[in-house]
């Protein structure tokens, strides 16, 4: 193959000044001592002796100059010419107005020992602290190397041997299959970032915060239980400043709909489940407005059968009905809002993460990592009522770890995960005419 490779270079690219040049200019990459190789003109012509621009070890500036001949047959006529070219090269190079202090020459002619000595040593004269000959065999040597297989294959047409695939591969395999697959990877994660901005728009059908606890409870371990989120927007929307939801043990607790009395309920999360959500309205047009004195307004009530085993308690927040709301919240109105939850104290110790979703993405994950808990005393303002002995379990804050005072959900930092894609409609219609 190296019989091959040193033909091609002789004669291959004659009269191919602009592949010439590509192919010195990767060959001068694979140098680790030259840094941001780049062409001075990409698509040929004038370049005042400098084809190649490069930065030899990370501080002086380097010109590269090509000097290939027609059908080279390293005769004494064409090394007159190569070293006539080599001082028209060095002298437009030290014409130019930032002057390299290394100069690199390839030729496809073979040169001898002496004969590159004595063009290194014309170039220092002339004030270069380097100069590298790159003759025919040293740029064949460079592309007979896994490395520069690539090149060869490029610029040569030199398909590699069975040998030369496994040892391309050996060294490059690896690296190869990472390219691809990050830029297969970047293509995908843009695509559904792209989708997650176009549904944002959608009106918000839930918001809905998931405890996962450390381990499968039964229900007596669980026993008394109350668990609330606030959630404040960036700013108001559709007058909505910040919204409540949460559940608790006893099923007609925040149920205004059912006369009986909650506290005859049995205390215990085996023995229902009691739901509500609020909001907190504030209109920023009305001047008369006392913002300190906005309460929260309810907007919905649940009840639901209790848990026998408990792994997770969810909580949510959701207008959904048949009817869409046009003055409700979309998706995009909750980014870079703060979330508050809290809790009773001993549920917050089984506590081992906090799952966040909405309109069928996944919008946070929080880890044991990322939480702890705030032992503070605290009584939080939310139109529920509690019992004293319930509340001898005192409330919490569950925080983030790092001494942050709220969980934010930050769109431009994190894409939501969609939690499944469509499916494809069928088309039997379509089968039927083929």
């Amino acid at each position: 193959m190296s019989y091959e490779t040193d033909q091609r270079i002789k004669n291959y690219l004659d009269t191919n000044q602009l592949s010439r040049e590509q192919l010195c200019r990767s060959v001068l990459a694979l140098d680790k001592r030259f840094s941001d190789v780049r062409p001075r003109h990409p698509r040929g012509g004038r370049d005042g002796g400098r084809d190649i621009e490069a930065i030899y070890r990370n501080d002086h500036i380097a010109f590269g100059a090509v000097g290939f001949v027609n059908q080279a047959n390293d005769s004494a006529d064409q090394k007159k010419t190569i070293n006539r070219k080599f001082n028209e090269d060095l002298n437009s190079a030290l014409s130019a107005d930032k002057k390299p202090e290394v100069f690199v020459f390839y030729t496809n002619i073979n040169l001898t020992i002496g004969e590159k000595d004595q063009l290194i040593e014309k170039a220092k004269t002339r004030g270069m602290i380097h100069c590298e000959i790159m003759d025919r065999e040293r740029i064949r040597i460079s592309l007979d190397t896994p490395d520069g297989f690539s090149i060869r294959f490029q610029h040569l047409n030199i398909p590699l041997s069975e040998e030369e695939q496994a040892s391309f591969f050996a060294k490059w395999g690896d690296d190869i299959q990472s390219v691809i697959s990050t830029g297969f990877q970047k293509v995908e994660n843009t695509l559904n970032r792209i989708l997650f901005f176009q549904e944002a728009s959608s009106t918000l059908s839930h918001l809905t915060l998931s405890i996962e606890l450390n381990q499968k409870y039964t229900a007596e371990d669980i026993g008394h239980f109350r668990l609330f989120c606030s959630l404040y927007l960036k700013e108001p929307k559709n007058k909505i400043l910040s919204i409540l939801f949460g559940r608790t043990d006893r099923s007609n607790r925040m149920r205004e709909d059912i006369a009986a009395d909650f506290t005859e309920q049995k205390s215990g999360i085996k023995y229902g489940i009691g739901g509500g959500q609020w909001e907190q309205i504030i209109d920023i047009e009305d001047e008369d407005q006392d913002y300190e004195e906005e309460k929260y307004t309810k907007v919905g009530s649940s009840s639901s059968i209790g848990m026998d085993y408990v792994e997770f308690i969810p909580i949510q927040y959701s207008k959904d009905s048949l009817i869409r709301n046009p003055d409700g919240l979309t998706l995009r109105d909750i980014d870079e809002a703060m979330l508050f939850p809290f809790c009773n104290k001993t549920l917050a110790e089984k506590i081992k993460a906090i799952h966040i979703y909405s309109n069928g993405y996944k919008i946070k994950e929080l880890g044991p990592s990322d939480i702890e808990i705030d032992l503070t005393e605290f009584g939080p303002e939310i139109p529920v009522d509690f019992s004293e002995d319930e509340l001898k379990d005192p409330w919490v804050r569950v925080l983030p770890a790092g001494g942050y005072s709220s969980f934010n959900i930050e769109f431009f930092d994190e894409t939501p995960k969609r939690m499944f894609m469509p499916k494809q409609t069928e088309n039997s219609l379509e089968e039927r005419k083929s």
